[in-house]
């Protein structure tokens, strides 16, 4: 089976944030490509249990800052991959309230780093950056932000995100786009910016995200309670935004320059739902989640109401669709956990088989 036209089969492949939620789905999916990895994340466990270290994969394991600006650039400089894929935040809205300035440092220092770093190793030719949705100025809007919407950001996290683009768009204008390889008019290096809506699945166990919440408190036997369920919300498998992002790296690799901008990956209508609807579809699959769906009186910190992208730029130019609709996301993501907690087990894998199968009977772009 073909799968991104096997462009990624015995390529270097360097991705930051390896042991990151994303970044470890990412990992299994690239070593089961073929690909020849260097991971490069925090020293120490960045998750309880740390997701990647479930996996049996064999890649180059570099811990490191992504704010040590040396060690990064020695790290790539080592290695010299072809391709990298930027996934390396701090990512919790709430951490970013308790610390600001490490959100700021990493989401946009870090960014900055990433990006002078592939300047200096001659063998980077393509670059997919890894932000949100958060990264809109949120209008509380009933209808999916655009691409070319404007950027903002209320709490530390969605302001450095968006800082983060801009740092991103600056690299592009200023230097990837007039660093040249050739008279031919190619940029040494294409770089791609990615938007993905919430993205839920085995594996991730962050502090104050609504799955890894009520499995964990089911584990234990206690009742979760939601803050916010009512909230709006578009939830997506882990896998659809990274089939996403290996499409864009396919397409910067080829030399494609018009997939060198930035682009949203988001679930169709009926995948943006409420908090509390989508603790309901996982209790369906796991009757031993409890929760708690009271509203608070009061919510100490800022948070949006109602988030949704418009994807109809991805499905236009790029081919791109989601392939599971919410409830095969919810049942796939439960599944996971139980049998994590129930029998030991790691799914990741034979769900990875499972939704490359679905991709592939509904002849999704990258599957041909």
């Amino acid at each position: 089976m073909r799968l991104f036209n096997d462009i990624y089969s015995g390529r270097k492949t360097f991705l930051t944030g390896h042991t990151g939620f994303k970044g470890s789905w990412l990992l299994a999916w690239l070593e089961q490509l073929g690909a020849e990895i260097c991971g490069y994340s925090l020293t120490g466990q960045v998750s309880y249990p740390d997701h990647a270290s479930l996996l049996s994969t064999n890649i180059q394991n570099v811990r490191g800052d992504i704010c040590d600006y040396q060690t990064l650039l020695g790290s790539l400089k080592q290695f010299r991959p072809e391709i990298v894929f930027h996934l390396a935040a701090q990512p919790l809205v709430h951490l970013s309230y308790k610390e600001p300035l490490e959100t700021f440092a990493a989401n946009v220092m870090g960014t900055a780093n990433l990006l002078q770093a592939c300047r200096e190793c001659d063998s980077v030719r393509a670059v997919v950056v890894v932000t949100t949705d958060k990264v809109y100025q949120n209008r509380e809007w009933d209808w999916g932000y655009r691409e070319t919407d404007t950027l903002g950001g209320h709490d530390p996290y969605a302001a450095s995100k968006a800082c983060s683009e801009l740092v991103a768009a600056c690299f592009r204008q200023s230097f990837f786009e007039s660093e040249r390889i050739s008279e031919d008019g190619n940029c040494r290096i294409l770089m791609a910016i990615a938007r993905a809506g919430n993205v839920i699945g085995g594996g991730d166990w962050a502090l104050d995200r609504i799955v890894p919440d009520i499995v964990r408190d089911a584990a234990e036997g206690k009742t979760t309670t939601i803050r916010m369920p009512h909230a709006v919300r578009p939830w997506e498998h882990v896998l659809e935004p990274l089939a996403a992002y290996l499409l864009l790296g396919q397409g910067l690799l080829e030399g494609r320059q018009e997939f060198a901008q930035a682009w949203n990956f988001g679930p169709e209508q009926e995948s943006i739902v409420t908090v509390g609807e989508l603790a309901k579809l996982a209790q369906v699959h796991w009757d031993k989640l409890k929760f708690d769906l009271q509203q608070p009186q009061s919510m100490a910190l800022h948070e949006t109401n109602y988030l949704a992208l418009d994807c109809s730029k991805a499905k236009r130019h790029l081919g791109w669709k989601p392939i599971w609709p919410l409830e095969e996301t919810t049942k796939h993501t439960m599944a996971w956990y139980r049998g994590y907690y129930e029998n030991n087990e790691v799914l990741t894998n034979r769900q990875l088989s499972q939704y490359i199968q679905d991709a592939v009977n509904q002849q999704a772009v990258w599957t041909q």
